[in-house]
Formats: structure tokens, sequence, C-alpha cells
């Protein structure tokens, strides 16, 4: 069954930040994705997961890794025309370690941040 997102007026939507990035880290993986909040939709994706990623990356959970995740994201939000995210972090993220490599490289490739 698929609950689907409640429909806010476009008043109100206007002023909202629409695309949000979330990181998600775990002991093996890295994970980022960009969600378009009035719709609850995913944007964009990447993660260390990809078949693509597991072949060319020998470790798959470092900071090196993080960067590379936030590059990619960054090159396929401006594929998709989107050139500003506001960052939400967790409570326990801090501005340090691999969260702060996915937003600088994120930053690097050329999206703006809010």
């Amino acid at each position: 069954m698929v609950i689907k997102p409640p429909v806010r007026p476009e008043r109100i939507t206007k002023f909202l930040k629409p695309y949000v990035l979330k990181m998600h880290f775990t002991n093996k993986y890295v994970d980022a994705q960009v969600v378009h909040s009035p719709t609850a939709t995913v944007a964009a994706a990447a993660s260390s997961q990809e078949k693509v990623l597991r072949e060319v990356m020998e470790n798959k959970r470092d900071v090196a890794a993080a960067a590379k995740i936030g590059k990619i994201l960054g090159e396929r939000l401006l594929l998709k025309e989107i050139p500003a995210v506001s960052v939400s972090l967790k409570r326990e993220q801090k501005y340090h370690g691999k969260v702060k490599a996915v937003i600088d490289s994120l930053r690097d490739s050329g999206v703006k941040l809010l």
C-alpha cells in the first residue's frame, strides 16, 4: 500500500527549501541522497553499494569514499539541473570527517548549499 504525501498549496511550497541532502553512514557503506521535500521523492542518490562503484573503489567506507560519493552526487544533480540543495544533518552528525567530505565535494562539483 502506497501512501501519497499531502498536497501543499503553492504559496507554502514556494518558500520551502525544496531539495534536502540526507546522508547515511554504516560500518560498510556510505549513502547520500537528495530528496524533493514537497513531493517526498528522491531526486538523486549515490551510494558506495552501487555495482559500478564497488569494482572501482577499494575501500567503501572511509573519508575518500565519502568524497567520491559527494562528487558523483553533485554530477548527477547538475545533470538533472538542480543547482542548489539544503543540508539536513541528524543530531549526532557533526561537520567533521565523512560528513565534511561529502558536503565539501558536493560544493566543489558546483552545487550551491543553502
